[in-house]
């Protein structure tokens, strides 16, 4: 990655942090939270119909998935573990740097696990509407990722 692909994402992300945070300082954590889930899931859905058309993604199933999502900017910047499992797709996060920087700062996680799935709902619908998407587990759970999903092509026609 380019040193300026990597200013863009920063920025990205500084710009989320810096919104989220706004408004968990004006109107509350939950607030902010009830936003984020809806923000994200319009990201979700727009962002995956873009990377389909720019990048030419016509595969469908998890494999058009995967190729989709790889294209997705938090893909980078959270560096997603991938991991086939028949068929089913595991998608972990290691070190999720919003929540990691929430702890820095003294802040306590954010339950994210809702926003989340309806962005990757939303990502996985403009795909194929036959991938089911599955929280293993998120914030404010942790284990040994910040969070695991699941995604599985179901068997419906």
């Amino acid at each position: 990655m380019s040193e300026y692909e990597e200013f863009l994402l920063r920025q990205l992300r500084l710009v989320d942090a810096l919104w989220f945070l706004a408004v968990e300082d004006t109107f509350g954590l939950e607030a902010a939270v009830k936003l984020n889930e809806k923000i994200w899931e319009e990201i979700g859905s727009r962002s995956a119909r873009e990377i389909k058309k720019r990048f030419k993604v016509e595969e469908r199933g998890l494999e058009g998935f995967e190729k989709a999502i790889k294209y997705f900017p938090w893909c980078r910047i959270l560096n997603y573990e991938f991991e086939k499992l028949g068929k089913v797709l595991r998608i972990r996060v290691k070190d999720c740097l919003p929540q990691s920087a929430r702890i820095k700062m003294g802040r306590r996680i954010f339950p994210c696990r809702e926003m989340h799935l309806r962005e990757f709902r939303a990502f996985a619908k403009e795909v194929d509407y036959r991938i089911e998407v599955r929280c293993i587990y998120a914030p404010p759970e942790i284990r040994d990722y910040f969070c695991v999903w699941e995604f599985e092509l179901m068997d419906i026609e």
